[in-house]
This record gives structure tokens, C-alpha cells and sequence, in this order.
């Protein structure tokens, strides 16, 4: 029997894991955004002294994680379980970032919902009892996207208002089995929901109803209200998608419009920097959290936050034949009290 199962889609644990440290590398772009002060270290340049920009974006999530374990005064050895993922084909940054680090390695792909796919996986096995120490960490980079997703950069192709700036950045926490919170209490894990959305430069409307239908579901499960949450944060909807998800909630009867915002709204300024949508990437809610979400959680501007992480289960193959882009989005509620 699944005593700790609530619903059809929510799980809620008995010893919540607390977030004992994060940490956040982003790319000189995302370190000209409004969230600018909140970042642990800002890049000088997207290459950060490597060769290429894939071997950039493996090297910002190793160093991501090495960090988050400093700030929460660890040694890389008291971790038990890596739990990481990114973009790119065979997740390529977070399995060689992981050859570096030699820690126990779960490689993940949920497109840019693995923060909180990460996130979710790595409580349930603490709360399972199967470790006391864990790191989460997800990674994007905007040349490596681009080039794997669309078009060469080279080409300096003209991009769609619908089109998002894939963040370039890691975010790493280190989840534990004690500490002062903040605490993971609840996860709901997402379906795919696929509107039929064909178009690679309209991901916000691809992932929109994902996003909508594992809110919602986390309402319906927990029986928790608007009120009891301060924010809610969607991963990389941005400007287009936010608009499209919450339609569909006030459709539903849940109007989240008070407290409701998404990360790729958040990290870029758009009038100033020249977004279009606003950002995406797996980055994108890693970079968010594990800077400033996780920094106001502290300061108790935030008490209770459901950060729903959404992504695109789309590949380059599939796009070139003609596919659908299927969506998924997971929810982590993140409270600093246990209840």
C-alpha cells in the first residue's frame, strides 16, 4: 500500500529533505538580468576558457555542484547520490561533468523539467531512507541549445517573436536527510500533455498545458489552496506560455494569477535585453532557484513556493519528421516549516 501517495499524482513525505545549500553559475547575459545580485558566480564569458561551448556548460554544472557542496560547509565524499541532467543528446554536460566528479550518478532527462525532476527523485530516495546527502543539478547553455535544436549560430538566423533565450547556466542544491529547511514536503509528478504544437520556436505554448494540468492535479491531490502558497513559479514558460497556463487554470477554476509568475519571466529583462518570449532551458529554473528563490526562501519573503519545472520532450529527429512536441512538468512544494 503506498501510505505516502496522495491522489492520483502527489506524494508527501514523512521526513521532508531540507535544502541545506544551492548554488548558481550563469552566463554573462543572465548576469545583466534583474536576479544579477543573486547569482554565485557570473560568467565573463560563455567559453569560460574551454574549447568549446559544450565543454563550457559540463564544466559550469561540476563547478555548480563543488560549490553548493561548499556552502553547505560538506566534503564531495559525504555526497551519496549525483542526481543530473541537461539539454543535450545523451546528456552529454551532466555524464562528463559526473566522470570529474565520481559520485554515485543518476542521469536524468526530462528536457528543461529536471530541475524539479531531480529535485523530486533525489527526496524520495532520502525520504526512503536510501541516503542522507544528494545533489541535484541541472544545466543549459544557449549556443549548445541552439545549435543541437535549430539552426547553426553561424547563420545568424532571424528569430521569431514566439522564441525563447535558452539560459546559460547550473544550479545545484544539495538535498539532506537533516537541516533547518528550507524543506521539499510534497511532489507531484507530471503527465505528458501534448497539444500539438509542431513549431520549435513556440515552446512556451507546446508546454503550457503540462504545466496547467500539473497544478491543477496538485491542487486536486493535496486539497491545499491558493492561499496557502505565496508563489507559485513555472520553469520556462516565459511571457507566451505564463498566459496560455494560467487561461487554462481560470478554465479550470483555479485563478493563480496573484501569485503566479515563471522563471523565464523572471531572469532576463526583456525591454532592455531582447528576449522575445522570455528564457527557457533547463538552466533556467536551476539558475532561478538555486539564486533567488532559494536566497528569499531564507529571508522568509517566500514561506511556501511550488516551483513546477516544464519541458519539451521534442528531438531534433522528431522535429525534422514532422512530430508533435509532447510536454511534461513536475512540481516540488518547498515550505520553511514542516506540516
Amino acid at each position: 500500500m503506498a501510505k505516502k501517495k496522495l491522489g492520483k499524482q502527489t506524494v508527501v513525505f514523512d521526513n521532508p529533505p531540507s535544502i541545506i545549500s544551492t548554488a548558481s553559475i550563469v552566463g554573462p547575459k543572465e548576469g545583466q538580468g534583474p536576479l544579477k545580485d543573486y547569482f554565485d558566480m557570473v560568467l565573463d564569458d560563455d567559453l569560460w576558457g574551454q574549447g568549446t561551448w559544450e565543454k563550457c556548460e559540463s564544466k559550469m554544472q561540476q563547478e555548480a555542484v563543488k560549490m553548493a557542496i561548499r556552502n553547505g560547509d560538506l566534503k564531495e565524499s559525504d555526497i551519496e547520490y549525483l542526481f543530473a541532467g541537461d539539454l543535450l543528446n545523451q546528456i552529454i554536460s551532466s555524464s562528463y561533468a559526473a566522470r570529474q566528479l565520481q559520485m554515485p550518478y543518476f542521469g536524468l532527462y526530462g528536457a528543461c523539467s529536471t530541475m524539479t525532476l531531480s529535485l523530486s527523485l533525489g527526496s524520495i530516495t532520502i525520504d526512503g531512507g536510501y541516503g542522507d546527502k544528494v545533489v541535484c543539478v541541472t544545466s543549459s547553455h544557449f549556443s549548445t541549445a541552439e545549435r543541437q535544436y535549430r539552426f547553426p549560430l553561424e547563420l545568424g538566423n532571424q528569430r521569431p517573436p514566439t522564441s525563447q533565450w535558452t539560459v546559460t547556466g547550473a544550479g545545484a542544491a544539495v538535498l539532506s536527510a537533516n537541516g533547518n529547511g528550507p524543506y521539499i514536503t510534497h511532489v507531484t509528478t507530471g503527465k505528458i500533455v501534448d497539444p500539438g504544437v509542431k513549431d520549435v520556436n513556440n515552446m512556451g505554448a507546446a508546454m503550457a498545458p503540462a504545466a496547467a494540468d500539473t497544478i491543477v492535479q496538485h491542487f486536486k491531490d493535496t486539497g491545499f489552496t491558493i492561499e496557502d502558497y505565496d508563489l507559485i513559479i513555472t520553469g520556462d514558460l516565459a511571457a507566451i506560455g505564463k498566459e496560455i497556463a494560467q487561461d487554462l487554470m481560470i478554465e479550470q477554476g483555479y485563478d493563480v494569477s496573484s501569485i503566479y509568475t515563471d522563471c523565464g519571466i523572471k531572469i532576463f529583462d526583456n525591454e532592455k535585453q531582447d528576449t522575445h518570449a522570455g528564457g527557457s532551458g533547463c538552466g533556467c529554473s536551476a539558475t532561478v532557484f538555486c539564486g533567488y528563490l532559494y536566497k528569499e526562501l531564507q529571508k522568509g519573503t517566500f514561506n511556501r513556493i511550488l516551483l513546477v519545472s516544464t519541458g519539451a520532450l521534442h528531438s531534433p529527429t522528431s522535429a525534422l519528421q514532422g512530430e508533435s512536441i509532447p510536454g511534461i512538468a513536475h512540481a516540488v512544494s518547498i515550505s520553511n516549516k514542516i506540516s
